[in-house]
């Protein structure tokens, strides 16, 4: 036997990965034991879930949403009053997009899982790959998530769906919580809180916002779900990947930084609500879709307003 294998904290078995935020020593079975404890205890806090729900999820295909799905179907898929089901969006980004949601299909149907898959070209009558050329005030990824995420939003509507659960992990959420900070976005900032029901927006819900990003990459490893690793061609755009270079820089440097910076504004966010009260929704006058202005941001942005 090899002198120098590390063994799990928990028990004599050969270790598989060192979590230095918390000083562990995890073998496979304990690894597995521990991010689902940290899903259980965030859905159980946060985002009660009752009877007769519909848990409509985000599926990209990569390894997030994969395993948010797997994760919610372990937990609830033999509960015959919770349905799950499964809402892919393509974009219209080739080279990139078809492979994930060829896994996305994959995965529910391995799953047993309802599947819906739609398009902005159906929906917009345009793509992120005729968007992305053209002369425009904000990046691709600001079309991109601001198209996404109300087209996600519509179809659960349509659905009757309860929650919407989207596979944003520790690092996004570490992530956007400094970017809010650096450009002294207070109102988003107050978003980013444990959610309230509003008309017209259905409930979204974080179940992985406490795992690291590479424990959910080693995670889906483990349970042969899609990875992913192929980047979006427009991601280099985004100012969130110089967040993310600097906080994985002050992580390594000062282990435990991505939790702390949660749980501050996990602390504060309440003050904050108070504060900075959200305001009302009303109908967008273009496309009906939930805005706190007269027309929605996506019209914005494809200019439907003019």
């Amino acid at each position: 036997m090899d002198s120098k294998t590390i063994k799990c904290n928990k028990c004599n078995n050969d270790a598989i990965i060192f979590q230095k935020y918390s000083g562990m020593h995890l073998c496979r079975k304990h690894f597995i034991e521990d991010v689902e404890r940290k899903i259980k205890l965030t859905i159980r806090k946060h985002y009660s879930i009752k009877r007769n729900e519909m848990i409509a999820v985000g599926l990209s295909g990569g390894k997030d949403s994969s395993t948010t799905l797997y994760i919610l179907h372990k937990l609830f898929g033999k509960r015959p009053d919770i349905e799950i089901v499964g809402i892919s969006i393509d974009e219209g980004i080739e080279g990139y997009r078809p492979d994930t949601i060829e896994s996305a299909r994959e995965l529910t149907s391995k799953l047993g899982v309802r599947h819906i898959v739609r398009s902005f070209k159906d929906e917009y009558d345009t793509t992120m790959d005729e968007i992305a050329p053209q002369q425009r005030e904000k990046g691709a990824c600001s079309y991109c998530g601001v198209l996404r995420k109300s087209l996600i939003n519509k179809i659960a509507l349509e659905m009757g769906a309860t929650k919407l659960a989207i596979g944003h992990n520790l690092d996004d959420e570490a992530q956007t919580i400094l970017l809010n900070h650096l450009k002294g976005d207070v109102s988003r900032m107050v978003r980013l809180a444990p959610p309230k029901e509003l008309e017209g927006l259905v409930l979204r819900m974080k179940p992985l916002r406490h795992i690291p990003e590479k424990e959910v990459a080693l995670y889906a490893y483990l349970n042969d779900l899609p990875l992913g690793f192929g980047g979006c061609p427009y991601a280099h755009e985004a100012m969130r990947r110089e967040i993310r270079v600097m906080l994985n820089d002050f992580e390594v440097k000062h282990p435990g930084t991505k939790y702390a910076l949660l749980s501050g504004f996990d602390k504060v966010s309440g003050i904050l609500g108070r504060e900075y009260p959200q305001e009302g929704l009303q109908k967008c006058s273009i496309c009906g879709q939930a805005c706190t202005e007269k027309v929605c941001q996506a019209c914005k942005l494809l200019k439907r307003d003019q």
